[in-house]
Formats: structure tokens, sequence, C-alpha cells
């Protein structure tokens, strides 16, 4: 994971640059979940704090493998939502929830339980544009 100051948001598609734009990511090829919208996985930054007070666990910013970091957004209830983030639109599909994948990854005994029902948004794209640091999250 890296941070970047801006990144290009593609209808049905997703982020530029982000594996999953070119179906290389984990999940890909997973058929038991068709209709799941990969394009952008949105995650609230406020959930770190909760997981530290909540479960004594130290979660890095860029260890929580989802896309984009919001902040003061509640993004569990973006689900079924159309909202945009600087020029593109957005469409919650559900809730992303953890796997053991990023335990595996973050080598952290508890992260995945800790992160149950508020491990982020999945989201389509479906208005493209550009998604810059600082923009706000707005619904439409």
């Amino acid at each position: 994971m890296e941070r970047r100051e801006s990144v290009e948001a593609v209808a049905g598609k997703g982020l530029r640059g982000d594996r999953y734009f070119d179906d290389e990511g984990t999940w890909s090829d997973d058929d038991r979940f068709p209709d799941v919208a990969r394009d952008v996985t949105l995650f609230a930054a406020e959930t770190l704090d909760a997981v530290r007070r909540d479960y004594d666990i130290e979660i890095a910013a860029t260890d929580h493998r989802r896309n984009v970091t919001v902040e003061g957004v509640a993004v569990n209830h973006l689900v079924g939502e159309r909202f945009a983030v600087g020029d593109a639109v957005f469409e919650g599909v559900q809730l992303c929830e953890p796997c053991g994948y990023l335990e595996r990854l973050t080598d952290i005994e508890g992260v995945r339980e800790s992160l149950v029902h508020r491990g982020g948004l999945n989201a389509a794209v479906v208005e493209s544009g550009v998604v810059t640091v600082d923009d706000t999250v707005e619904r439409l």
C-alpha cells in the first residue's frame, strides 16, 4: 500500500494503478462472489482508534488494505447510497468484511476479529473522476 496525493477512479474498473484495476488482486478470480464490486474500498480512519481502544491492537494506516481512507464519514451508512469524492461518483455496494489474508499479512493476532462490521466498504465507480487528498465525501 502506498499513499498518493490523487488517483483516477475509472467507472466499472476501479482506481488506476490498483491491482484490482488489472484483475490481479487476491479476489479477482473468486467466482463465489460475482456480484461484489471491488472497484474501490473505503475505510474510516476513526476505526484505527476504535480497534486500539476496544482490542488493544495497533494497526498502521497503511495496513488495513483498503484503497481510500476517509475521516468523519460513517462508511457503513453508505451501503446502497451514491456519493461523490472529488470528481468521481461511487455507489456503496456492501460492507468489506476482513479476511484471514489480512491477519496473515499483518501477523497481528485478532486483527480480523477487531475489524468485523467496521472493515470498510466495497464501492463501485459509477462516474469516472479524480480523487484527491482532502476531498470530501458528499452523499448524492
